[in-house]
Parts: C-alpha cells; sequence; structure tokens
C-alpha cells in the first residue's frame, strides 16, 4: 500500500512539473497579443479630391516651406485616414502625400519656435495650405489662424513617438536662428487670405480641374482656389497703432498672415498689432522685467491662449 502512494505521489509531481512548464511558455505561443508599432504603413494607391489626384510618396528626404492651417476635424469626420479618432487637443496633423504616420518638425517662422508632430491625417485640400495641424499642435507652436512654417521628416525617437501616439507633447525643439529665419521666409510665396480649414470629404466640383504639374515628391500638390462669391466692399481696416517701445519684454499672442484678425484678438485682449515680413503679430506689454511679464501670460490664458511667450521688446 505504501508503494502505492509513493508512485501516486511521484505521479503527481511529474505533472504538476509539465503543467508548470507549459504555463511558463504560454505567453511566447504564437496566438498571443503584442502591441502595434508605429512604422510607416505600404504608401495608399492615389486617391482624388475634387478632381485632382494626389499620389502619396515617400521621398528620402523632406523639407518644405509654406502656410499651416488648422484642423477643424479629421477627414473621415470624426476619424483621420488611418482610422484613428480625431482628437483636437493632440499633436496631430495632416498632409496630402507624406506617408500615414510620419513625424515631421514644425518650425513657425515667425518665431522660429519648433514642435515635433505626427502627421496621420490628409489634407488640406486647398492650394494655400502645405499642412493642417490640429488646435493642440497650433496652439503649442504658438500660432493661430494661418501661419507661415517649415516642415521637416524627421525620424524621431521611439519614446517620443510614443507620447505622440498617446496624445501627449514631445519636448520643443531648439529655436531657429534669425538667420536662417530670414532665409526661409524669403522662400515663401504670396500670403493668401484662408479661414481654418474643416477636413471633410471635399465633393468634386461641376467643372474639371486642370492637371496639376508633377513637382518634387510630397511637395504642394493643389487644386486652384474656389472662387469667391462678390460681397459688398467692406470699408479698409484703419490703421494699426504703432506699438509702445518702452520696456524690455512682451509677451506675444498669436501671429496672422491677416491685419484684420490680428486687430480683432488685439482689441479682445487689450493688446498692441505689430507688423514686419508681411505678418501681423499680437502682443501683450511691454513690461519692464520677465516676472512683470508673467502678467501677460497669466491674462492671455484667462482669454484661451495658453501658449503665449515672453519675448524681448524688438520695438524698442
Amino acid at each position: 500500500m505504501l508503494l502505492n502512494n509513493k508512485g501516486l505521489f511521484g505521479t503527481a509531481i511529474m505533472l504538476a512539473l509539465i503543467g508548470g512548464g507549459a504555463c511558463a511558455a504560454q505567453p511566447q505561443q504564437a496566438g498571443s497579443v503584442a502591441m502595434a508599432g508605429d512604422t510607416p504603413i505600404p504608401l495608399e494607391p492615389p486617391y482624388a479630391v475634387g478632381g485632382v489626384t494626389y499620389t502619396p510618396a515617400d521621398p528620402a528626404s523632406y523639407d518644405e516651406v509654406g502656410y499651416a492651417g488648422v484642423i477643424e476635424d479629421g477627414s473621415r469626420g470624426g476619424s483621420t485616414a488611418t482610422g484613428e479618432a480625431f482628437m483636437p487637443s493632440a499633436i496631430m496633423a495632416a498632409h496630402k502625400t507624406l506617408p500615414l504616420p510620419s513625424y515631421v518638425e514644425v518650425t513657425a517662422l515667425d518665431s522660429g519656435r519648433t514642435i515635433l508632430v505626427r502627421v496621420n491625417d490628409r489634407g488640406p485640400m486647398r492650394n494655400d495650405q502645405l499642412i493642417a495641424l490640429t488646435p493642440g499642435a497650433a496652439a503649442q507652436l504658438g500660432v493661430a489662424g494661418i501661419a507661415a512654417v517649415r516642415v521637416r521628416r524627421v525620424n524621431p525617437p521611439d519614446q517620443e513617438r510614443a507620447v505622440l501616439r498617446g496624445h501627449g507633447r514631445a519636448a520643443e525643439r531648439l529655436e531657429t536662428p534669425a538667420a536662417l529665419l530670414k532665409v526661409l521666409r524669403e522662400k515663401l510665396g504670396p500670403v493668401r487670405p484662408a479661414a481654418s480649414t474643416r477636413m471633410a470629404a471635399a465633393k468634386p466640383r461641376p467643372a474639371a480641374a486642370k492637371p496639376v504639374s508633377a513637382g518634387r515628391p510630397g511637395a504642394d500638390f493643389d487644386t486652384p482656389a474656389p472662387k469667391l462669391v462678390a460681397q459688398p466692399a467692406k470699408p479698409a481696416p484703419r490703421p494699426t497703432p504703432a506699438p509702445p517701445t518702452t520696456g524690455g519684454y512682451v509677451v506675444q499672442v498669436g501671429a496672422f498672415s491677416s491685419q484684420a484678425r490680428a486687430d480683432s484678438l488685439a482689441k479682445r485682449l487689450g493688446a498692441h498689432v505689430a507688423s514686419g515680413d508681411g505678418i501681423w503679430r499680437v502682443r501683450l506689454g511691454p513690461y519692464a522685467t520677465q516676472q512683470a511679464a508673467q502678467t501677460g501670460v497669466r491674462h492671455a490664458a484667462a482669454k484661451g491662449f495658453e501658449n503665449s511667450r515672453i519675448m524681448a521688446n524688438d520695438a524698442r
């Protein structure tokens, strides 16, 4: 009887060891779930909007200057071209031809401020914009409305990719030197008035658009801007008063390609407008010290502009 019990006990130990080994190996089985990567998906086939065909491309390098608008929605309503939910506060962007997803550094040519942005949508389908930013990305960049920008494709570390995928913000890059900003601004075309971009799917126009000549891969292939309906003439905006010259610092709330937009925001904030290079900058101050300028930052934040910047007063 004792021998039989010993035999049963030994068998039980063997079964336990076998079972434990099977459990330890289970996570490596073929059916286990792994976290999705973020490498560029295969290029989509050409697509047409408004009678114009756009061909996605994967250039070895992409470095363009142009104008950025603001996305109000995804190209598929509440979602983007990659199938992700459109998040206005996320640091996302839309581009017509870059692979999805891609990562780009966007530099505001007014201030030199540079941020990392994840491109996961198609657009903007207009000829006056190179890229369209979410409100969150525009706020981090410190721009409002249409802004002159440089867009450069980059390959960031996995940690920064994960931050953007999680709807966070990557660390800002070093500001672009003033000498380089001047060179980049000289490459810009004329500023065209444009409103913020709604990314709803565009309907074909009755008249067929003329074919767009081929350019550099990923460049701004666009349809002609739609003709505007004639409106009653409006009186020209009054000249903007010269900004104050005393004080060493100002708080810049935004930069606009439209003087009327800048004047409207300045009136709302009790700020002044400084102009130069075809850009109108809305600023508070000046202030004697950086510490005093924090008052302007708090005032702008209370009005919904949380990314205002303290800058040296260049009007002195």
